[in-house]
Parts: C-alpha cells; structure tokens; sequence
C-alpha cells in the first residue's frame, strides 16, 4: 500500500510540475528544509517523493527500494527539524548516502 501512495505522490508532484503556470517557478535547490517542514503533510509527502525521484533520475537510476527510500525519509525529516536553514535537496542526498 505504501510504495502506491509514494508512486501516486511521485506522479502528482511530477504532475504538477508539468504544468504551465504564471506563478514563479522555483528550482529544486530554492527549497529549504523549512520550506518542506511547513508544508501541509500531501504537500510535503508529494515534495519528497519528488526530491527522491529527482536525486534517483540524476544519478541515472530507475529503480526503487520503497524500504530504503522509507528509511531515508525519516533520516530526512529528521535532518530538516534539525537544520531548518539546509537546502531540502542537500539534506536528502546526504541522507542517501
């Protein structure tokens, strides 16, 4: 159950992404560790699947440990609560490592 709910999140995120929009777009490095923690928890779930599948699409993979990537998650949240000033896409690589 829970590798679809990161799956639909990862396609939602994806999703709206691909949308054209007037608003100002922001790149992945913009966002702190605070930017993500405020979110509303869809927002935050959608925001980190996306930062995995962005990291996962960098480094020219294409397959998932939803275990794993479970496990980062938590490392990862914990990480933002701690360093709220940290880019999210730092803290998530670091995490993976």
């Amino acid at each position: 159950m829970r590798i679809w709910i990161v799956v639909a999140s990862a396609a939602a995120g994806v999703a709206a992404l691909a949308l054209p929009s007037t608003a100002d777009q922001k790149g992945v490095d913009t966002f702190t560790c605070k930017d993500v923690m405020r979110s509303g928890d869809t927002d935050r779930d959608t925001t980190i699947a996306f930062l995995h599948g962005f990291l996962l699409a960098k480094a020219g993979g294409s397959k998932i440990d939803v275990e794993a990537m479970s496990k980062q998650t938590d490392s990862f949240v914990e990480r933002c609560l701690d360093n709220p000033a940290e880019k999210a896409i730092d803290a998530l690589a670091a995490v993976k490592k």
